[in-house]
């Protein structure tokens, strides 16, 4: 028995999941995962993502050994799931599906505390854990608590769902198309929330989906699956997107996977220009003369401190000082927004320039060139040569 709590002991205190050549065979003919090896890192959300039949679900479900495989090796941290009790093990790994699986006879506080009900905490420690699990999902527990499953939305379930996953504070979850039967925005709302939350929780995830654009929205790693759950290709979404490693990822991520890149691609330091800066109190004079050589029609006005303040023409009809011709920007986006974010911004504000802020300080500009430049570089492409011209600066 004291082995027993060691081990398990030792799988909930760490959560690296590796797949070591697992296979699932229900018949001679036909394997629905075959030889399947991958390693899921601490703290990071892998998306198994595929066609329909691929062996997706299986997968998932051989790591809590709802299903059992029939050849190859499960581990956590080195310790290998077949050699623990199969309950116990469950208890300490979340399992969320679509609609949240919730009992259907059961408050949602009834539901969410079953995992620490089974562990053998007591009542007001259970308690103090529904409240604190319904805060993090967003739902008020005095107003939700109470009631029944079928009283909530679909997007309401699922996230009472994620809630009674994360019960036990385990450190490995496992979501098998949670947020596939519910209705676009909601879907968006709950991919956004399950992104905070990992921000703050940092827990191992394996998230089934179909959907392409999900998982590159979603994961941190893509291993992407064909029929008989064959790996096709394993890597991070830039990768997965930008370089296909074989011809079935190619046509599964589809013709328009650069432009599905954008969505995985942050604003960095590297890929912004930096035109002529100046201070509010300067003369047009001097801020003509700060910007000699920059073949710059304008300049980025900041404080003392760098934080932002507008922009000026440089125009030299223009006298006096920079603050009274100072423009302020319709938009900036902070360092670290998506591509795709910032695209739209300056589709959205009409704009050939944005300029990117890290808090309240000022980093430089963003241009199309230069979100072409970080695309190419993303996939180990040429970087673009950083044009001065009119269409950067002007």
């Amino acid at each position: 028995m004291f082995r027993l709590i060691l081990a398990i002991w030792w799988v909930i205190s760490r959560s690296v999941i590796t797949l070591d050549r697992v296979t699932k065979r229900y018949s001679a003919d036909y394997a629905a995962v075959t030889e399947l090896s991958f390693t899921v890192p601490d703290g990071e959300l892998c998306v198994l993502v595929g066609p329909s039949g691929c062996g997706k679900t299986t997968t998932l479900r051989m790591i809590n050994r709802l299903i059992e495989p029939s050849g190859g090796r499960i581990l956590i941290d080195g310790t290998d799931v077949l050699k623990l009790d199969p309950v116990e093990l469950r208890r300490d790994i979340g399992y969320v599906i679509q609609q949240g699986g919730l009992f259907p006879h059961r408050r949602v506080a009834d539901n969410v505390a079953t995992v620490p009900r089974l562990l053998g905490w007591d009542k007001d420690r259970t308690e103090a854990r529904v409240r604190e699990l319904l805060e993090l999902v967003r739902l008020d527990p005095a107003q939700y608590g109470r009631r029944f499953p079928h009283e909530l939305s679909g997007g309401e379930r699922q996230r009472v769902g994620v809630a009674r996953a994360l019960g036990g504070d385990p450190p490995v979850l496992l979501m098998d198309e949670p947020f596939g039967a519910v209705d676009p925005v909601t879907r968006l709302l709950l991919q956004q929330q399950l992104l905070d939350l990992q921000a703050d929780l940092k827990k191992t995830i394996v998230f089934v989906t179909h959907d392409i654009e999900e998982a590159a929205r979603l994961g941190d790693r893509l291993a992407v699956l064909s029929k008989g759950g064959v790996l096709e290709q394993y890597d991070t979404p830039a990768e997965v997107l930008g370089r296909p490693a074989t011809a079935f990822v190619s046509d599964f991520v589809g013709s328009d996977r650069g432009v599905r890149r954008l969505a995985v691609m942050r604003v960095e330091i590297e890929d912004l220009i930096q035109p002529p800066r100046v201070t509010p109190d300067v003369s047009m004079l001097q801020a003509r003369a700060s910007a000699a050589g920059a073949d710059s029609h304008w300049a980025v006005v900041v404080d003392d401190e760098d934080r932002l303040l507008g922009w000026i023409d440089l125009d030299p009809a223009l006298v006096g000082c920079v603050e009274a011709h100072l423009n302020p920007f319709e938009v900036h986006v902070p360092l670290g927004t998506t591509l795709r974010a910032a695209l739209g911004e300056m589709l959205q504000h009409d704009l050939r320039w944005i300029p990117v802020v890290d808090e309240e300080r000022y980093q430089g500009v963003l241009t199309p060139n230069r979100l072409h430049a970080a695309m190419r570089r993303s996939v180990g492409g040429d970087p673009v040569e950083r044009r001065r011209t009119r269409n950067d600066t002007g």
